[in-house]
């Protein structure tokens, strides 16, 4: 499971044309689910970006975690994030878990994320979305659930 993760001023997402989810001050997480992985996944991953010290404190030291800042989350679901690039110009996808599992495995991060911030928001899975944010720094950080599990990316 990769997240790519944005500190940001707010954002908004919009599935199909209509909005489904808005925040202000927090985190902005772009999902990637491959294809073997678990809750075991989602929970490192939901657990780390919850405590990850990426906002400032009164010295201007990145040391505050999203609840520390009493922060929002907005979810985005992305297979793109598992393309394989590395062969040719045109991207395959052949890494992303099937849809059914990718988007229980999102759904089960989301809940995840809810029971560790003070509030989180999302994207609907598989719709066609856009995203409007303002990032703050910009500070981005992309996550692999198998580097917290002991692992390489």
């Amino acid at each position: 499971m990769i997240a790519v993760i944005q500190r940001i001023n707010s954002a908004t997402v919009y599935a199909d044309g209509v909005e489904s989810g808005s925040v202000g001050k927090g985190l902005y997480i772009l999902l990637g689910v491959e294809k073997g992985d678990t809750e075991e996944d989602a929970m490192l991953l939901a657990s780390k970006i919850s405590k990850l010290r990426i906002f400032s404190d009164i010295n201007g030291k990145m040391n505050l975690s999203v609840n520390d800042v009493d922060g929002e989350v907005l979810v985005v679901s992305n297979f793109t994030l598992n393309a394989n690039y590395a062969h040719g110009n045109r991207p395959d996808y052949l890494a992303p878990a099937a849809p059914d599992e990718a988007n229980r495995l999102y759904e089960h991060f989301k809940v995840l994320m809810r029971s560790l911030t003070r509030r989180c928001e999302s994207g609907v899975f598989g719709a066609d979305m856009r995203t409007e944010l303002s990032t703050d720094g910009p500070v981005t950080i992309v996550m692999h659930s198998s580097v917290l599990r002991g692992g390489k990316r």
